[in-house]
Parts: structure tokens; sequence; C-alpha cells
């Protein structure tokens, strides 16, 4: 029963479509109808509100830690099964026909409740790969590819396979965006973007 209480709270909180909610109580209608169409952060940035858009990561990376943390207090052991479900609710939330963002800011969240120091030197392979690339999805691509195996060189074993089947989702919903860096269409985050 463990297993289903885990698996039921990781994706009933990583289903909220924060994205969705901000962007319409600040009265910038349905973000679903920009840009990529994901509620995710960077959609939500399309929008010219950065303000909106950091409230959407921070949201988005704690509706996915949350359940990580309550599982480890009452239900131990089923971390994992928390961490993939939240992820899992954030990418296909019922409440919107089961399409999401692409999961990696709850990625993010999931993998710092799970192994912060892990977490942490993901941040870095992230930051350093957006700084040569200039591209936001190349940066969380690879950042979610490396997160099993910097856990397992880091010596937390017992998160790399919900790691790995967190990365196969952000993957599978960066699909569109593998598409369009194989034909070299993907746009670069402009430093001179304004708000």
């Amino acid at each position: 029963m463990d297993f289903v209480f885990a698996a039921i709270l990781g994706f009933l909180l990583g289903s909220i479509p924060f994205g969705l909610i901000l962007t319409r109580a600040a009265g910038l209608g349905d973000v679903r109808q920009i840009g990529s169409g994901s509620i995710g952060a960077t959609n939500v940035l399309r929008t010219g509100n950065k303000g909106l858009a950091a409230a959407t990561v921070l949201l988005d990376a704690a509706k996915a830690a949350i359940p990580v943390l309550v599982a480890k207090a009452f239900w131990p052991g089923m971390e994992g099964i928390a961490a993939v479900a939240g992820v899992a609710g954030h990418c296909f939330t019922p409440w919107l026909a089961f399409k999401g963002g692409k999961g990696f800011a709850s990625a993010a969240g999931a993998l710092g409740a799970l192994a912060f120091p892990a977490f942490f030197v993901c941040a870095m392979i992230w930051v350093a790969t957006l700084a040569i690339s200039r591209i936001s999805s190349v940066s969380s691509l690879v950042s979610v590819i490396a997160a099993p195996l910097v856990a397992w060189g880091m010596g937390f074993g017992q998160v790399i396979a919900p790691l790995v089947a967190i990365a196969a989702i952000v993957i599978f919903q960066h699909r569109a965006n593998i598409g369009r860096l194989m034909r070299g269409e993907e746009p670069k985050i402009s430093v001179s973007a304004k708000t």
C-alpha cells in the first residue's frame, strides 16, 4: 500500500498546472496558446513575465520534491516512486487531457529531494551546457541524462532507477525539440531578449 500512496500523492501534486494557473491569474490568458503550448516555465517566459516564469520553476520543482520528502517521512523506500509519479503528473496532467509540461523543473525538484549533492552537480552541468550551447532544451536533456550517472558516481545507487525513468519521461516530452535539434532549427536563447 505504501507504493500506491506514494504514487498517488506524487501524481496528484505533480499534476497541478501551476504555469497555466499563474498566467491566467495574472490576466495573461492560456499559456497553452503560445509558443510550444507547454505549461512549463520556458513557455511562461514567452509571455514576457520573468517573475511568473521564476515562480513556475519553483512551484513545478516543489510539487515533485514535496512527495519525495513525504515519502521519506511516512513510506521509507518509496521515495523513487513518488519522484517518478510527480514528474509524470506534471507531464501528463489529467486536468488538461493528460498533456502538460516538458518536466525539467519537476525532474530537478525530484532530484534535489532524492540526492541534493547530485542535484548540485547536475545544476552545474546545466549551467555549463547552457553557456556553451545557448539552447535551453540541450541543457535540460544533458542534465537529466547525466543525473543517473552523477548519482551513481556519488554513491546514490538507490535513486538510479527512478532517475532513469524520469530521464525517459523528460526525453519523451522533448521529442519535438530533439527533432528541431536534428534539423538545426532549435532556437537559441537571446542574451538581448527584453521583457
